[in-house]
């Protein structure tokens, strides 16, 4: 089970969400109205509680040359659910595995590929593993934006709204 988190944590859980990369723990303090070094504590304090488990680059697939995103929706035994995800992940081409709790469509497999016969490969090193894929979806775009429930201290709820909604538009 997890840990309460105060207005502080949640304030540099979302500002790390918005521009973790750009970011400093001054600007943060600033923003959030505490010293830099409280803001280092807590972000250290939030990596080793294992809520923050790590920092990574969002990648523009298509200027770096994989125009096509796909996901993969896909049915394996679900007692077997996590040994099905481990041998996917290792397929070339995948980025990303979320796995469900329904029986049926119980992964989704999110690749990225050059051209469509790149694609075609992926898709049969998927099939010789011995699963069913239900439908493939060609991904147009994917916009994130921090969780609504980590805010920054004093903002009321129609402020945290339009800084969601500022974030989503900076892409």
């Amino acid at each position: 089970m997890g840990r309460d988190l105060d207005d502080i944590d949640r304030s540099v859980l979302y500002l790390l969400q918005k521009n973790a990369r750009n970011t400093t723990a001054q600007e943060m303090a600033d923003t959030i109205g505490v010293s830099a070094s409280t803001v280092r504590n807590r972000i250290n304090q939030l990596e080793s509680d294992g809520i923050i488990k790590g920092y990574h680059p969002e990648i523009n697939y298509e200027k770096a040359n994989l125009p096509l995103k796909v996901t993969f929706i896909i049915t394996v035994p679900p007692t077997e659910i996590g040994e099905y995800s481990e041998r996917i992940r290792q397929t070339k081409g995948v980025i990303d595995i979320r796995e469900m709790i329904t029986g049926r469509r119980n992964l989704y497999v999110d690749v990225v590929a050059t051209n469509s016969p790149e694609l075609t490969q992926i898709t049969d090193a998927m099939h010789s593993l011995g699963v069913e894929i239900e439908s493939s979806e060609l991904v147009r775009r994917r916009r994130v934006q921090p969780f609504n429930h980590f805010f920054l201290q004093g903002i009321k709820d129609e402020s945290a709204h339009q800084l969601s909604r500022e974030i989503t538009d900076e892409e």
